[in-house]
């Protein structure tokens, strides 16, 4: 998955994961940019307050611009898992439309439906800043996990055929949003945090098997915190499918928002692939944290 800041950079990536040979990815509106600094802890931080639909505003700017560049990079929008094996079978590129960050709806719970008519299919509830549905892993709790909107938001994604992501999300809130869906959530982004690496977005051994035991996926991220190597990021996969499950596991590059990344480009995929070979993992399974597990994904939540 790639997430874009904007729609800058969107043909770019578009034309990238078609030259590699990528059958999808996730581009995303991203609501809280505008209140976006960096900070030396966390990494990002809000700071200032919305002001009255300018989340709303700002998303909608950027989905319209992320459709024109699609369109114009020759690729299209894909809603559904369906539409996924198509483009495979076709050889062709698509994109699935996530929003990062739930900040644009304000509160009003119709705004999910327009976005999901818009070809949104996958939400991330909060991203650096702790909206009015869920609390984030980078700031201290507001809401106890989930709010009482967050659980109405988990229903009508539900209800739409919208993946819920639980990245950035603090294990609190993760933790009610299984237990409010009826459909598997991901972390799209994300990976354990051990001895040597120290920092609030990584996840706890509990943290990543508990979506995975109820059926959700982990996208490993290749940031820096984890892996100064390639290598040792497929050092980092293999420790996360011995935690979730081989089943559970997928690849989450933040391509355009990674922290210090050593996967900067679709064309290091085969080599990743070759590195998983060379600690003795079949071709088979790679295949599966390739791409295969969030097909399956996909086809259960959006099929």
């Amino acid at each position: 998955m790639v997430t874009a800041l904007g729609a800058a950079s969107v043909a770019d990536a578009v034309q990238a994961a078609a030259a590699a040979g990528m059958t999808a990815l996730v581009l995303a509106t991203v609501s809280d940019v505008a209140v976006l600094r960096p900070d030396p802890v966390t990494g990002l931080r809000a700071h200032r307050d919305f002001r009255p639909g300018e989340a709303y505003a700002d998303h909608r700017r950027q989905l319209t611009a992320i459709h024109r560049d699609v369109a114009a990079a020759g690729a299209e929008v894909a809603a559904s898992a369906a539409q996924v094996v198509r483009a495979a079978r076709g050889g062709r590129t698509v994109v699935l439309l996530g929003c990062e960050g739930g900040d644009f709806l304000e509160g009003d719970l119709r705004r999910l439906a327009e976005a999901r008519t818009a070809g949104v299919t996958v939400l991330t509830l909060v991203h650096y800043r702790d909206n009015q549905i869920a609390d984030t892993q980078t700031g201290p709790p507001v809401h106890g996990g989930l709010s009482r909107f967050g659980r109405d938001v988990v229903a009508e994604c539900n209800r739409l055929g919208i993946v819920i992501d639980c990245a950035h999300a603090s294990f609190a809130a993760t933790m009610a949003a299984l237990e409010a869906s009826d459909q598997p959530v991901i972390i799209s982004h994300g990976q354990l945090g051990h001895r040597g690496a120290i920092h609030p977005r990584l996840l706890t051994p509990e943290h990543a098997a508990a979506v995975a035991s109820a059926g959700g996926l982990i996208g490993a991220w290749p940031c820096g915190i984890t892996s100064q190597s390639l290598a040792d990021f497929s050092a980092e996969i293999i420790r996360l499918t011995d935690v979730a499950g081989l089943g559970h596991v997928g690849i989450g590059t933040d391509l355009d928002g990674n922290y210090q990344p050593v996967l900067t480009s679709y064309q290091q995929i085969p080599g990743l692939a070759s590195l998983l070979t060379d600690q003795g993992f079949p071709a088979a399974h790679i295949q599966r944290i390739l791409g295969g597990n969030a097909l399956d994904l996909l086809h259960r939540v959006i099929p």
